[in-house]
């Protein structure tokens, strides 16, 4: 047991969101305002008892941490933010959950707000790319001397190399386009709630070969909020905790590629047989992937989904296209996944409205769309990190 056993020490105590939308016409500090304030009234709190928070998009394209306690007239006893990129959803929470555990605070929000629309320079690939330029600070997916100037590159040449490897196909991948925008459809916050089939997606144009265009995530403006408490303070609040039962860390190395599991052989991985043991967030939680009512991921392409899945030993390397067929990860499937309809169909916010729909989950707060007597849901990316939640 480690020192500091912190297996349900925080819990979630609310969860709230803005509009989702193309372009609002809102600036990051509105749409943060009320997402925050969403989520403390969802869970009873008042302005005055948040004393933490934590910030995961910045400027330009979102709001900094600063500028919203100062913005919002917050009085807080601690505050962080990360750099950019949708990778730091779990850093965020498992930073919060450390830090009310530790006494550092009493309730902290975890958000991301972020407005696409309004950012005025290049981003997503191409000359003069400011992410592949690392101008919103931080590493991504890109290799800028390979000419990749943008996070779908990298998605793309492991979706080619997964596909010669394995003899994967495209309209395999298109399960995964099919079965989040069914989902979105039964959410009314979701943006593309139109149906789509395995045609439609094969037909949508090549953004970066093989990937097609419904294999992208959306662009977006929005926010959402997380409140991390301590367990015992969550208890005394307007609705049952939601714990933090399992947390595993972000890794890094020459053996990580943003989107697939070591061994790949992406970018400077080695090439080896994966193994996805026990690891160790199922340890802290003591718990098994066969446990888990459902399972999240970060779905900024369709591939991330598969990789993810290898990468949580949910199907072994080269499974997971036929692990996804045939309505296994849909509601009422085996394993439903992503069932807000994820970054690809209800919104990109950096994957933290995924986390506000685990929670409701667990809650059972999501009819039509809610997965029967949920327990334990998983949040675990193709880059290594993860979270279990457990129902209160």
């Amino acid at each position: 047991m480690p020192a500091w056993d912190l297996k349900d020490q925080a819990a979630v105590s609310g969860v709230g969101h803005s509009p989702y939308g193309k372009r609002l016409n809102r600036s990051t500090i509105d749409l943060a305002g009320e997402a925050i304030r969403n989520a403390l009234d969802d869970a009873g709190l008042s302005r005055d008892d948040l004393d933490g928070l934590i910030v995961s998009f910045g400027t330009p394209i979102g709001a900094d941490a600063d500028t919203l306690a100062y913005a919002l007239g917050l009085k807080l006893r601690m505050y962080n933010q990360t750099w950019a990129h949708g990778r730091f959803t779990a850093t965020c929470i498992q930073n919060a959950a450390m830090a009310v555990s530790a006494g550092l605070a009493n309730h902290v929000a975890c958000l991301a707000s972020i407005s696409f629309s309004g950012f005025r320079k290049p981003m997503m690939g191409g000359a003069g790319d400011s992410e592949g330029a690392r101008e919103g600070g931080g590493g991504h997916g890109e290799d800028p001397v390979y000419g990749m100037t943008s996070p779908g590159a990298g998605a793309a040449l492991v979706a080619q190399k997964y596909f010669h490897r394995y003899g994967a196909t495209s309209r395999q991948l298109a399960a995964v386009a099919v079965a989040f925008r069914k989902h979105a459809g039964l959410n009314p916050a979701a943006i593309m709630r139109e149906p789509i089939t395995v045609d439609d997606h094969q037909n949508s144009r090549y953004v970066c070969e093989p990937l097609h265009l419904l294999d992208y995530c959306q662009i977006n403006d929005g926010a959402a909020c997380v409140i991390v408490s301590r367990s015992d303070r969550a208890r005394d609040l307007k609705k049952k905790p939601v714990y933090i039962s399992g947390m595993q860390g972000l890794p890094a190395g020459r053996e990580e590629f943003i989107w697939t599991h070591p061994g790949f052989g992406t970018s400077q991985q080695q090439v080896f047989d994966y193994k996805p043991d026990l690891q160790p967030v199922y340890q802290m939680a003591g718990v098994t992937q066969k446990d888990m009512s459902a399972f999240f991921t970060y779905d900024a392409f369709a591939i991330l989904v598969w990789t993810a899945l290898e990468r949580w030993g949910y199907c072994q390397p080269g499974e997971a296209a036929a692990f996804t067929q045939n309505g296994r990860i849909e509601l009422g499937g085996a394993l439903p996944i992503n069932t807000n309809g994820g970054l690809m169909s209800e919104a990109h916010v950096m994957g933290w409205n995924h986390h506000v729909e685990i929670v409701r989950q667990l809650r059972g707060e999501c009819e039509p769309r809610q997965i029967a007597n949920a327990q334990l849901i998983q949040w675990g990316n193709a880059y290594g990190d993860s979270l279990i939640y457990r129902k209160g």
